[in-house]
């Protein structure tokens, strides 16, 4: 895939695309995405998607936080992998936001060689949201873009996939549901930094994480099984997110993961940890005693979960 950005110098070819934020690549933006490559083929095009390096609503609305469920280099990583030639990186402005979607729709042909534009079945874009796919279709006719509709897609049951709905799964604990509407793994991405090495004095030394992305979603407080990736190296791992109730060391909401069978000062490294299973919330103990037992039962039942 070919990532397009406002100044490239790409030549392009002339191609079919859609358009969206696409936050988190699930199971229902790859239909669509399939879509658009199913009528590219049919018409010898080729296939692009248009999307964004922030959040719409992060730029229009100050100070608001889009809980993201994969960085802009996580995206394109998995709109890589759907098998779309193009990717138009357009820089979300307010000036693009006044656009009506008439105008917008021209710069796509002019200067993108989009000949077709396939919309999501409930997508709006422009300035002025009351209009619709109609207009689109009678936009498309004045400018030479063949505007589709996409087919809906609904996963077992009829549930719906959205982003918002994988972000409350996500909000309430529940990363195995999120990992299937997804269709991947959901993972944090950071580095190791310094912590107050409680960890080590009880017998399960933690690496503390600081995630890369500052609007990245963090999932509920609670213990998970993980895997870990260092180096290139996959782990297990029993993760906590929360503050640490038993041990009042502080007021900051902490990412710590105990890596199984690894023992190394990895300090200022990067680490990927990737969610399995939730497990428990976080307890408050009466004894640190009984906070160590509780972790090795939680250990032997992670490391059942993962099969080590």
């Amino acid at each position: 895939m070919q990532l397009v950005c406002e100044t490239s110098d790409i030549v392009l070819r002339p191609s079919v695309a859609t358009i969206g934020f696409f936050d988190g690549v699930h199971r229902g933006h790859r239909y669509l995405l399939d879509q658009v490559r199913e009528v590219a083929a049919a018409r010898g095009l080729a296939s692009s998607v248009i999307t964004f390096p922030v959040h719409p609503r992060k730029v229009m609305q100050p100070g608001f936080c889009p809980d993201l469920l994969t960085s802009c280099d996580e995206k394109v990583s998995l709109l890589a992998k759907t098998g779309i030639e193009y990717c138009m990186m357009l820089e979300f402005t307010p000036e693009l936001a006044r656009l009506s979607a008439r105008q917008f729709m021209t710069i796509l042909k002019e200067r993108y060689q989009i000949e077709g534009l396939v919309v999501g079945y409930d997508h709006r874009f422009g300035h002025n949201r009351s209009e619709g796919f109609e207009d689109y279709v009678r936009y498309g006719k004045e400018l030479g873009i063949e505007v589709r509709q996409a087919r809906a897609y609904s996963y077992k049951e009829d549930r719906t996939v959205s982003s918002s709905v994988i972000r409350q799964c996500l909000q309430e604990g529940k990363v195995s549901e999120a990992v299937t509407y997804l269709g991947h793994d959901f993972s944090l991405e950071g580095i190791v930094v310094g912590g107050y090495r409680v960890g080590r004095r009880i017998g399960f030394p933690t690496a503390n994480l600081r995630v890369n992305e500052p609007d990245k979603i963090i999932p509920a407080d609670g213990v998970y099984a993980v895997y870990v990736y260092l180096d290139g190296v996959k782990y297990g791992g029993m993760l906590s997110i929360g503050y640490r109730p038993t041990l009042a060391n502080g007021t900051d909401r902490s990412i710590e993961v105990n890596i199984f069978h690894f023992n190394a000062d990895i300090y200022d490294q990067p680490i990927r940890i990737s969610f399995v299973r939730y497990m428990r919330p976080e307890l408050k103990f009466d004894t640190v005693e009984e906070l160590i037992l509780r972790i090795r039962q939680d250990e032997e039942e992670i490391k059942a979960v993962l099969s080590l």
